[in-house]
Order: C-alpha cells, then structure tokens, then sequence
C-alpha cells in the first residue's frame, strides 16, 4: 500500500501527496451538504422555502464536526511528531484518546440535540414556517450524530500515517452514497427534505465503517477503545489534544455564533428572502474556501513531522510551498467571483427572484478574500507546531471580538442593513488575517533560526 514518506521524500512531493488527495476527499465531502441543497432548491413549489430552512440546521451541523475536529485535528499533529520523534507508543496512545473522545462526545451531543432540537432552531431564527423543514430534517440528522463524527475525527490518522488515499476513498465512499441516494429518497420515494437528511445518515454509516475497518485492521498503528487501566495514563494526551484541538475548535464554533447572529439581524432587516441569501452565500463559500482546508490540512502532518524530527530547513520550505499554493488558487477564485457571480450562486438555486439580491450580497462579502488566506496559514503553522495559544486566540480575534459586534453595529447603529451583514466579514479579513500572519512570522521564524545551532 503506497504511503507518503515523510522521512526522505522532497517537501513540494510530499505536500502534493498529502494535499491533493485530501482535496478530493474535501470536494467530495462538501457534496454531502451541497447535493442536499440543490436537491432541495428544487423541490417543487416548497424549494426555495425548504432551503431556508434547512440552512437554519447549518449552526448544529457545524457544531457535530467542530466537536468531530477537536479530537481529530487536534490529536493528529501530537500523532505525527510523536511519529517524527520515533515514539510510537506515545502516537498510538494519543490516536486511542483521540477515538475515546469522538465516540464519547458523539453520544452526549446526540441526546443533548434530540431533547433540544425545538428551541436550538427558534434561536438560530427559525420562523413557524421554516421550523416545518428544518425540525424533521435535524431530528433524522441527529441520529447519525456517531457515525459522522467517527469518520471525520479519524480520518486525519489516515493522513497522518501517510495514507492519503485510503483517507481519500473514506470521504468519497460515503459522498458518492448520498449522490445516488439523495434523489431517490427526495424525489423517488416522495420524502422531501426528510429525504435527504436519511441519504446523509446513511452515507456517513458506510463513510464511519470504512475509516474503522481501515485503522483497526490494515493501518501501520492501529487504533482501539482505551481500556479502562488506561485512562490515567491518557489524561495528559486528552488535555494536549483538546488544547490543540480548541483553535479548530473554535474557528468552526465561531463560524457558527456568526451565522446565527447573521440570520437574526437578517431576518429583521432583510425578511426570510436574506435567510436565503445568505445560505447561499455560506454555500458558495464553502465550496470555495474547501481546497484552501485541503491544502492547510494536506500540510499539516508534514510541517508537524519535521518540527518534531527538528529539521527547520524542512519547515520552512513546507510553509512557503504551502503559501505559494494557496495564494495561487485563492487569486483564480476571487477573480470568479467576481466575474462569474451568477454561475456560482447558479449551482445551489436558479431562483432569479434570489439572484438579484445574491450577486451583490457575494460582491460584498468577498470584498477582503485573500486576506483570509493569511489567517488560515498562520495558523495552520501555529496548530502544526503545537503552540496552542497562538492558535486559540487569532481563532477567537477575527470571529468573536471583530465579526460578531460588526454584524450587530453595520446594520442598526450605522444604518446599513443588509449590506451591513455582508461588509463585517471583508473588514475582519483584513484585520484579523494580516495581524495572525505578521505575529505568526515574527514568533515561528526565530524559533527555526534557533534551531539550526
């Protein structure tokens, strides 16, 4: 089985390796949530409606896979410096801890959301109407809160072990399952949007099955539940991974503080027709930000190896290959989103009432994208080399103390509307992005400097 050499392999390789296959595996799960969207755009007459509303669902879903990457991508990078370090057993007991909190957290999420559900969708703005939608769809969605966080929480010990691959055919088993059976439980069997949140459970089961057979049976360090004379021994690899894990953690949780604030100030300056918008707008984003996180994740293990195998020349050359590459292709998208507005928004609804108002709502919030790219690779260095309080507070910075009281501020105190909504997030782009890469290079650069004597 061919596995990425971590060890001897050249840096550009060993990125392209790692990243290219992880890009795939991201595309393909971002069909899982956009193929429910265009499906559910286009069911007849409720389409544009239904959408609406399972978009208020947005907030809980990213909350299951904030948690799934807490315990995932924060335990990883400790796996591969473990490895780069050539202390195996250390590696296995924090990817055995990493599991132990998935499945532990997907359990109390589960119930937690069942008994909740009602009341988490009035504060996400649901109205009488949308709650039609959006109660049935998360109620069957919750129930695939284990399988879904076990695929995504484990997949990064795929790639951290090499096997960027398998960690790719992971996603795509699962991605290409919704495809097929979206329509057929939508439209075949008349279901609606309850439909599609049973196709989603049901690809995320075989997704969650296929990373477990893989880790337990052919992977190189094999996972496994920690028994339970383990559990003191681990408390110090729990503690490590969800101190690592909470900038991830966090950014997910504070894209999903921001929506909600987002669709409440929407919802009273802007009506039900806003709510929309912005799902579409959140889509659209997603599907552009996705190979930016392929390529930040695709990183990481190499920038973590290299660190713990303390090869600064490595690193360093990792975080420029890194730069170069996302830069180059967040540059192509910005220059479609600004040209080619309407063929992006085109995939998620062909509403033309809803195109109006999208083209510039998306002008306006991509105003500062590039500057975006410049949080995301500060830090993505700052979580690979374990400095989790770096990491932790630029997560905190750009959502909760710049983007949250702009949202608030634009709209009402300066009169803004809408278009207040969608300016707040260029504004943190450019504050939030530019002070975490200048900080990120003035703590990170010296420290490789010292490492080379």
């Amino acid at each position: 089985m061919k596995r990425i050499d971590f060890e001897h392999g050249t840096v550009t390789g060993n990125i392209l390796g790692a990243a290219l296959p992880m890009l795939v595996a991201q595309i393909l799960n971002l069909l899982y949530n956009i193929v429910d969207r265009v499906y559910i755009a286009r069911i007849p007459e409720v389409g544009t409606a239904a959408l609406g509303a399972v978009g208020l669902c947005f907030p809980l879903i990213v909350i299951i896979s904030a948690f799934a990457n807490l315990f995932g991508t924060g335990g990883a990078p400790l796996f591969s410096i473990f490895r780069g370090k050539k202390e195996e057993t250390k590696a296995v007991g924090v990817m055995n801890t990493s599991f132990s909190l998935v499945c532990v957290s997907a359990i109390l999420l589960m119930m937690i959301g069942l008994v909740f559900a009602r009341p988490l969708l009035v504060l996400f703005g649901a109205s009488d109407t949308a709650m039609i939608y959006a109660y049935p769809y998360m109620m069957i969605y919750l129930t695939g809160t284990l399988p879904s966080m076990i695929a995504i929480g484990m997949n990064p010990f795929i790639n951290a072990q090499g096997y960027s691959l398998i960690g790719m055919l992971s996603v795509a088993i699962g991605a290409l399952t919704n495809l097929i059976l979206d329509p057929v439980f939508i439209f075949l069997f008349g279901l609606g949007v309850r439909g599609a949140a049973i196709a989603t459970v049901l690809s995320q089961c075989l997704s969650a099955m296929f990373v477990l057979f893989f880790l337990m049976k052919k992977a190189e360090l094999k996972v496994r539940f920690l028994h339970r004379d383990e559990l003191a021994d681990c408390r110090g690899y729990a503690q490590n991974i969800v101190s690592l894990g909470t900038s991830g953690f966090i950014m997910q949780l504070t894209n999903s503080l921001v929506t909600i604030c987002c669709n409440n100030v929407l919802s009273v300056v802007g009506g039900d027709i806003y709510i929309s918008v912005m799902t579409l707008i959140s889509s659209v984003r997603q599907l552009v930000e996705t190979p930016i996180h392929a390529m930040n994740e695709g990183t990481s293990p190499i920038l973590s190896y290299n660190y713990g195998a303390r090869r600064p020349a490595r690193v360093r050359k990792t975080m420029v290959v890194m730069g170069l590459m996302v830069l180059g292709y967040t540059a192509v998208m910005w220059g479609a989103i600004i040209l080619v507005p309407e063929t992006l928004i085109g995939i998620f609804s062909s509403d033309t009432e809803l195109l109006k108002d999208a083209v510039p709502a998306l002008h306006q919030y991509f105003a500062a994208f590039i500057f975006m790219d410049l949080q995301y690779i500060g830090q993505t260095v700052f979580k690979s080399m374990n400095k989790k309080k770096q990491a932790i507070f630029f997560s905190l910075l750009r959502k909760v103390v710049i983007v949250v009281p702009l949202t608030y501020l634009m709209p009402y105190a300066l009169d803004m509307g809408p278009t207040g909504v969608f300016i707040a997030e260029p504004v943190s782009n450019v504050i939030g992005g530019s002070v975490c890469f200048i900080t990120m290079l003035c703590t990170v650069l010296p420290e490789l400097k010292r490492m080379e004597h």
